[in-house]
């Protein structure tokens, strides 16, 4: 059975950009459907079952609708396209689109790209204790920059810090080589990645040198009070109970406190309570805090990634050598 699909109302750049170069979108879906795309003038040319075709189509019609938009497609967008129209959740991809949370020094704009970072950006807007859960690749610490950096530039917060366990060293750190800042970089790479795309590398070192913008172990955080600041505790897995308490106990008036983590992924010895696995149970019904959980769907790195996380946590003899 056949089905055409007209392009008739899509300039030549819209069509370009709907196929990808070298035509690899098609490809893709091609791969994907198990079947043959033809493009031919202005039309789309589909050839399979009649249920098969119907889930093309709409893949092909929310596609094109994202085009319409001034998107370029990329292949994550093709495979999260795909994924939502197996559990009948295309509809919310226009929502998704609509959702502008900042743009980065390039000009590049950021929005939530699944489901779950759609739930991620409205606790962040609307709590002021959020705990983001979920793989790598979720985009759960880049997100959590880009709203601190976001409330800095609005005046909501007079500055930023930003904190992870560096439980590889032992949170002693005096071993290793150069001042702190050389001592600490390593572990805050992320952090730093996501700062110099939000405000470019100049401007963030003269904020770090200014105070702005704080980058620290956590175990720099004991005895403070931290009032108009955005604080973000990255990799948090790696924390024990006692340094969680003391993290979350250091919130002050007009903060807010973002805490993100991998719970598959604890670098603590074995034996050892991961505070962030404590910090679910036990705050889990606590007003004003909020736990959003993000998923293998949610991975916006490479499609294979998504794969490799799977599997993972589907194996029952990996989960049970994580167990803590």
């Amino acid at each position: 059975m056949k089905k055409v699909i007209k392009l008739d109302t899509y300039t030549i750049d819209e069509v370009k950009r709907f196929i990808g170069n070298k035509d690899e979108n098609i490809q893709l879906l091609e791969e994907a459907f198990h079947t043959q795309i033809i493009v031919r003038g202005d039309e789309l040319v589909l050839d399979d079952e009649e249920q098969t075709l119907d889930k093309m189509e709409a893949v092909f019609t929310t596609l094109l609708k994202l085009v319409k938009q001034g998107k370029t497609i990329s292949k994550r967008d093709i495979m999260y396209t795909l994924k939502l129209a197996e559990t009948n959740h295309l509809k919310v991809i226009d929502e998704l689109y609509q959702i502008k949370i900042a743009r980065t020094m390039s000009g590049k704009l950021i929005y939530p790209k699944t489901l779950g970072q759609k739930e991620y950006y409205y606790a962040l807007k609307h709590n002021d204790v959020v705990f983001g859960i979920g793989p790598a690749g979720t985009g759960k610490t880049y997100l959590a920059v880009v709203f601190a950096v976001q409330a800095l530039k609005n005046n909501e917060v007079k500055k930023i810090i930003l904190t992870r366990p560096a439980v590889e060293a032992g949170e002693n750190l005096g071993f290793l080589p150069g001042d702190l800042k050389e001592k600490v970089d390593p572990y805050l790479r992320p952090l730093y990645d996501a700062l110099y795309d939000m405000l470019g590398q100049e401007q963030t070192e003269r904020l770090i040198e200014k105070g702005t913008i704080e980058i620290a172990p956590l175990a720099y955080m004991r005895g403070r009070t931290l009032e108009d600041a955005y604080v973000i505790l990255d990799e948090a897995q790696n924390t024990t109970d006692a340094q969680m308490k003391m993290f979350l106990t250091r919130l002050g008036f007009n903060s807010k406190m973002i805490v993100t983590g991998d719970v598959t992924q604890i670098d603590l010895p074995k034996g050892i309570m991961s505070g962030l696995k404590r910090a679910l149970h036990i705050l889990k019904d606590v007003q004003g805090i909020r736990f959003v959980y993000l998923s293998a769907m949610d991975v916006v790195r490479h499609p294979v990634v998504q794969k490799i996380i799977e599997r993972y946590e589907s194996d029952e003899s990996y989960k049970e050598s994580r167990e803590y």
